[in-house]
């Protein structure tokens, strides 16, 4: 398999600046990629031995094209996640002024990160998405748009400057990435780890979602993500992301799988995997009755009743 990470690019995107974090990328080949999904396919397709893509926010959740993509299609599996705090440059052609700009792009996601900012500084420009912010800024370059909301990074390798630098309408806003590849056994636990999985409903009934979160709550599991996506089937049929703590291997999160797919026609499992800037040290300790010990010594117990050596 070739030794590349393919990403979410051109060149000078936040992706690439979050990927380059991963001490491996020193020995991969990284690969730009125009789009999500020509990331994605690139694994499916044997082209690349990962892609790293970004799957949710701080300021709008999670990022849709990337989830839809890893709901349909073969299976995918996440590996590692990376966290990164994001501010805005608007990034201009050499000599524009503010009161010249008429057309701004950036990703979509950008815009609610700095819609608070547009309406105060440039309230009357036209937005045009763009398929990632360093591709807003190539076109910028290009004489197709006045101005860009990207990293102040990608400046040089434009040839813009960055008119206004720390745009962000939230505090502390960031992006959250994730290390793609096809599916294997996941890495062992570390004691910091999360567990990422679609569910899709038997059917929709008065608390059909509550019975699958209580399969999370019986057994002590916190959920950190849950996002409903249309399954393209007709209007009110979803499937749910879901991000629970733990890993596979936990007892208590591998009974909740369990019981979920007893529930559900389908569920896919995207990966158990370390959580991002967390230690051990800062996770809780699990709830009285859902530790790895007190499973076992209930499995235990249970066999010996079996055995009648109770």
């Amino acid at each position: 398999m070739p030794a590349s990470y393919a990403y979410l690019g051109p060149e000078g995107t936040f992706t690439e600046v979050a990927l380059r974090t991963l001490p491996e990328t020193a020995t991969r080949e990284l690969v730009p990629m125009v789009s999500v999904p020509a990331a994605l396919d690139a694994v499916r397709g044997g082209e690349a031995e990962a892609a790293f893509v970004p799957i949710e926010n701080s300021v709008e959740g999670g990022i849709t094209t990337t989830l839809d993509e890893l709901v349909a299609g073969e299976p995918l599996m996440i590996y590692r996640e990376v966290l990164l705090s994001i501010t805005f440059a608007l990034l201009v052609r050499p000599g524009t002024k503010l009161s010249e700009i008429k057309t701004v792009t950036a990703h979509p996601a950008a815009q609610p990160q700095v819609r608070i900012w547009m309406k105060n500084n440039l309230p009357d420009v036209i937005w045009e998405s763009a398929a990632s912010n360093a591709d807003g800024a190539r076109l910028v370059q290009e004489g197709r748009y006045d101005a860009a909301f990207a990293g102040e990074f990608a400046a040089q390798r434009y040839g813009l400057e960055p008119l206004e630098t720390g745009i962000h309408d939230a505090e502390n806003a960031q992006t959250r990435f994730v290390l793609v590849g096809k599916p294997a056994r996941p890495a062992a636990p570390t004691g910091a780890d999360k567990t990422s999985v679609v569910v899709w409903q038997r059917d929709d009934h008065p608390g059909a979602l509550l019975e699958l979160l209580q399969e999370f709550a019986v057994r002590g599991v916190n959920l950190m993500l849950l996002q409903s996506r249309p399954t393209g089937e007709g209007i009110g049929n979803y499937c749910f992301a879901i991000d629970a703590e733990g890993h596979i291997a936990d007892r208590r999160v591998g009974e909740a799988l369990m019981g979920l797919k007893r529930r559900c026609p389908q569920v896919r499992f995207l990966g158990s995997y370390p959580r991002a800037e967390v230690d051990a040290g800062e996770v809780r300790a699990p709830g009285a009755g859902t530790s790895d010990g007190e499973f076992a010594a209930a499995s235990d117990w249970l066999a010996r009743c079996q055995d009648g050596r109770f």
